[in-house]
């Protein structure tokens, strides 16, 4: 099945890797977003991410996604790398791809610093795998920092990323049924694909650990952190927002919001007692933010629906990967 390895498999791989050198603060593991290296005051922090869903505006998508990762772990993006692999005969996709790059990263503040491209037999669609660099003061946050009895705050809706990816993908089939203006808002959810801004200000407030939930979205997003910190959660599953655009979409489909690509929100582990001011003062700044959930020391993950305690299961891939198979 297309999508992450399996935890349990990634786990045996990992188990195998180590590091001797005492200036890795933060190395492989599940869960984990990023690397991060200390050189004494200053720490770099490396993340990589592929984008393999998308076509149309990959670019964009590969420096946000891993702009996120770093950002979650308080660091400000700083540089990019970029792999561009493009099916024989594609070469011209390059130009139109790195110029997406160039855009972005130009926003973000972030210096596009050297990559590869090359054309490779057996694509049928572009694949482009970036690495950002970023660095912080001290020791960086890991999605790992989670800690029993923190609350789980997210940003924004679920299943933002994927339902822009779709609705470009899928756009005259979509417009058909809902209406070309529908299609167009939909696609514009990638608008809010960064969370550097709420990130970076979540970590000065005094978040434990923050994840940027990409497969298998936030459903898949709360275990990777639970994953990382040896905890359990509760999640009010009713209470999580989605976008019409997204609820629309997934009902066409047959999909679960939930387990929908959902770079674009932010999980945010915060002592209980700061919970409800960081969201008060994210919605200040303009971000939505919502009280989602509880990670507990016991290890049961658990959804809350009308009242009752229900097993909440790991999606077994993202959901984007029903549409797109090839």
């Amino acid at each position: 099945m297309a999508g992450k390895v399996p935890p349990e498999v990634l786990e045996r791989i990992l188990s195998k890797i180590r590091s001797n050198d005492p200036r890795v603060l933060i190395g492989p593991g599940i869960g984990i977003d990023v690397s991060a290296v200390s050189f004494g005051e200053r720490t770099l922090v490396a993340s990589t991410d592929p984008i393999t869903g998308a076509v149309e505006d990959i670019g964009y998508y590969a420096v946000h996604i891993n702009a996120n990762d770093v950002a979650t772990s308080g660091a400000r993006p700083r540089w990019f790398l970029v792999t561009l692999l493009l099916p024989e005969g594609e070469e011209r996709l390059a130009g139109k791809i790195m110029g997406q790059i160039a855009s972005e990263a130009g926003k973000l503040g972030v210096s596009v610093i050297g990559g590869h491209t090359e054309l490779t037999p057996g694509l049928s669609r572009p694949i482009v795998v970036g690495t950002m660099l970023g660095e912080v003061d001290g020791r960086p946050l890991s999605s790992a920092g989670a800690r029993p009895g923190d609350a789980i705050v997210m940003t924004k809706w679920a299943g933002l990323e994927g339902t822009s990816i779709i609705a470009r993908e899928r756009r005259e089939e979509l417009a058909t049924a809902f209406g070309r203006s529908f299609v167009e808002r939909a696609e514009s959810l990638a608008e809010y694909l960064s969370v550097v801004d709420e990130a970076l200000y979540a970590a000065a407030f005094g978040a434990n650990a923050m994840h940027d939930p990409t497969e298998g979205g936030v459903a898949n997003g709360v275990h990777e952190m639970a994953d990382a910190a040896g905890l359990g959660f509760r999640l009010y599953t009713e209470g999580i927002p989605i976008r019409e655009e997204t609820e629309k979409i997934c009902s066409f489909y047959g999909l679960n919001p939930l387990a929908l690509m959902g770079s674009g929100s932010l999980l945010i582990a915060v002592p209980r007692d700061a919970a409800r001011l960081l969201v008060e003062r994210l919605l200040a700044r303009g971000i939505k933010a919502t009280l989602v959930g509880e990670f507990l020391a016991e290890k049961k993950r658990v959804a809350i629906r009308n009242g009752d305690e229900l097993p909440f299961k790991r999606p077994k891939a993202d959901e984007l990967w029903k549409l797109f198979k090839a």
